[in-house]
């Protein structure tokens, strides 16, 4: 169990959940970093007195520092605020729940110094997984999931080598559009697609379950998590979220992590681990859960699902390009400026035009990213 922690991301979903679940169980926050709320920012710096807080964002950074100028809090801005966050000699731990390829970075900064990363930001592996993981190997640092899928498996493979493991059975609930056929969804919301079933997340997110989005890119996580290839991963439905993943044994045991759906549980997980603690959250009742479901995705009718699953065979910078595209669009889309159906287009449009780099550096990477995220704007330009 860790006893202190960075929280990269502190005013989003994830970040706010951490936080209440260091509270809980006694953990020191020793930094915080956000975008721009700042309003938030200083609530949970003066509860949580950390010794430095960066915020990215340059202006809202000068509003910040004013804002807490009456404490001994020290403040950063930009990427170099959120390294020295990621690398602070105070924390053990780094929450990585910031959204989007700005993570890695920091995230690889918190490797070298041989930290613990809770990881939360699906872009780290997503982008970078290979060098990520050869550079946690080198260093000796632990990486310990939080997306509660890949927390799921990475409990159920405790204590068991890689050669007993079969096949990854990654569960997904369908999000709130399942089995409905692209035609359908041709004029949908962003308030009809944030409205995820069972969880609480954030917008982005919300909008990447409601596409299966979220399901592709945590199938490339898993693949680099795991050290699997695409064949030794099956994705499946399961609408209750009740069974958050499986894996499958070489002799034919199939072994699942069940409870309720709340972030909070793989969070504290990965701050305790490889000890459990009490809990502040729900307990499942047996007795009241009714039907288990399980189907098979249909990729036709989930075409994000299929576009990830297909830049993950290609590997290189195909994942990325693919990851940065959806993300603009995304949000263009959460903003009204982009048609539902409009996402797949242009993450697919991407990988196709942007091209694809087979075996990049971290630095072909970032301008994988960028390019991305350079076609979406342009191609969506009002």
């Amino acid at each position: 169990m860790v006893n202190s922690i960075s929280v990269l991301g502190c005013t989003g979903s994830i970040g706010r959940q951490t936080l209440a679940v260091a509270e809980h169980i006694g953990v020191r926050v020793a930094s915080l970093t956000a975008n721009r709320r700042v309003d938030l920012l200083e609530e949970q710096a003066r509860r949580f007195k950390p010794e430095f807080v960066a915020v990215f964002d340059e202006d809202a950074a000068r509003e910040f520092r004013l804002a807490v100028a009456d404490t001994d809090i020290r403040v950063g801005s930009g990427m170099e605020g959120l390294i020295e966050a990621a690398t602070l000699d105070g924390a053990q731990c780094v929450v990585t729940a910031v959204s989007g390829a700005v993570g890695l970075r920091p995230t690889l900064a918190a490797i070298d110094e041989g930290k613990r990363i809770a990881l939360a930001n699906k872009e780290t592996l997503v982008c970078a997984g290979e060098i990520v993981m050869a550079r946690a190997k080198e260093k000796g640092a632990e990486i310990v999931p939080v997306d509660s899928e890949h927390s799921a498996i990475f409990q159920c493979l405790m204590g068991r080598g890689k050669e007993e493991l079969s096949k990854i059975l990654l569960t997904g609930s369908g999000g709130p559009f399942r089995g409905k056929a692209r035609a359908e969804l041709e004029n949908v919301t962003p308030e009809e697609a944030v409205r995820h079933p069972n969880w609480s997340m954030g917008a982005k997110i919300s909008v990447d379950s409601a596409t299966m989005m979220n399901k592709g890119l945590e199938f490339i996580e898993a693949m680099h998590l795991f050290g699997v290839t695409p064949d030794d991963i099956q994705v499946v439905i399961h609408p209750q979220s009740v069974i958050h993943s499986m894996v499958e044994l070489v002799d034919g045991t199939v072994i699942a992590q069940l409870g309720v759906p709340d972030m909070g549980l793989p969070i504290q997980l990965a701050l305790t681990y490889p000890r459990r603690c009490e809990s502040m959250f729900s307990r499942l009742d047996f007795t009241k859960l009714g039907t288990l479901s399980f189907e098979a995705p249909d990729l036709e009718k989930t075409p994000c699902l299929r576009l990830a699953m297909d830049a993950a065979r290609m590997g290189g910078t195909a994942p990325c390009v693919m990851s940065a595209a959806n993300e603009v669009a995304v949000h263009k889309f959460l903003r009204h400026e982009l048609g539902y159906n409009r996402i797949y287009d242009c993450a697919a449009e991407a990988v196709e035009r942007v091209g694809v780099v087979r075996h990049p550096d971290l630095e072909t990477i970032l301008a994988a990213d960028e390019a991305a995220r350079a076609f979406v704007r342009e191609t969506t330009a009002i």
